[in-house]
């Protein structure tokens, strides 16, 4: 007999001999846990050596964590847990006001706290906040800003170029991209935190992006998909794209309030008073149902 088939046989005795002392051992002092006990066993006897290391190394972490009076319970799963972290801090929400309202504060200390309180919340939907804070007259105030805007814009940047690119490959997926970069630069876009060269760079991307799903596949193309290209770009004042789009979405969702909200706005941005009121009164002519945002809009018109 071989010396490497002795030794095999020896570790295969050995690994039994532990499996076996760790199950009589557990199951007398740990009678609740029975199931768990058995199963680690098991996995003892099928993983020769390395069942029982993995888990004499589990023991020798939890061991030495204990001993050192490390706190565990930041990473423990359970219901408990979860709800410590998902519940908000009342008092925080109450007293929690606007960043534009803050700027205002001649207090730092307040002023530094409610900008970490917006970094370490969802800052991505508070980026124009975020960008009036550059202004500020605290300079770790507007430090903190500046380096939250260079990292999102930094990113956005990054993600763009990629999925720009993977919307001008040809296959089955393109169209699928190339909504993907709408729906991505959208949130971004409509902050209005670039300038205003890069703003209406960006915009040409997403409508060339559009334009491609509308020679392939216009089906693709939901309302509120028209509403993010069309509200870009009144944002960069190209109304002429702009209206181009909006007969697009009139044509394929007409019954829509979308299709005529987006034509509103168009026709508010560019001071276009006799078409605004054409609408408006197609719009009162027709069953479709005016939510406030159109409401308020034909009153500020008005």
């Amino acid at each position: 007999m071989s010396l490497r088939l002795i030794l095999f046989i020896v570790l295969l005795i050995l690994n039994m001999i532990v499996a076996a002392v760790y199950l009589v051992i557990n199951s007398e002092q740990n009678q609740k846990q029975t199931a768990d006990i058995y199963i680690k066993a098991i996995v003892m006897f099928l993983c020769p050596v390395v069942g029982p290391a993995f888990f004499g190394m589990a023991y020798l972490f939890h061991w030495v964590f204990k001993s050192f009076g490390i706190d565990l319970s930041d990473v423990i799963f359970d219901k408990e847990k979860v709800e410590r972290f998902m519940r908000p801090d009342e008092d925080v929400e109450r007293n929690m006001v606007s960043l534009e309202e803050a700027l205002e504060i001649t207090d730092k200390k307040n002023l530094r706290t409610l900008m970490m309180n917006v970094i370490l919340g969802d800052y991505r939907s508070s980026l124009s906040s975020i960008t009036s804070a550059l202004n500020s007259e605290d300079s770790e105030t507007a430090h903190y800003a500046a380096s939250v805007l260079q990292d999102v814009l930094n990113e956005f940047r990054f993600k763009v170029q990629d999925k720009y690119m993977q919307s001008k490959q040809e296959g089955l997926s393109q169209v699928s991209h190339c909504i993907d970069l709408i729906e991505y630069m959208e949130p971004i876009m409509s902050q209005k935190i670039l300038t205003d060269l890069e703003q209406a760079s960006m915009a040409d991307k997403m409508e060339e992006s559009l334009e491609i799903v509308w020679n392939k596949n216009k089906n693709r193309i939901s309302s509120n998909i028209y509403e993010k290209l069309c509200n870009t770009l009144l944002e960069v004042e190209d109304y002429e794209k702009c209206q181009k789009w909006c007969d697009r979405l009139k044509k394929q969702y007409p019954k829509n309030l979308a299709s005529y909200t987006m034509q509103m706005k168009l026709y508010f941005s560019d001071g276009d008073r006799d078409n605004f009121f054409r609408v408006m009164n197609e719009l009162k002519h027709s069953d479709i149902a005016i939510d406030n945002e159109t409401l308020e809009l034909i009153r500020t018109f008005m």
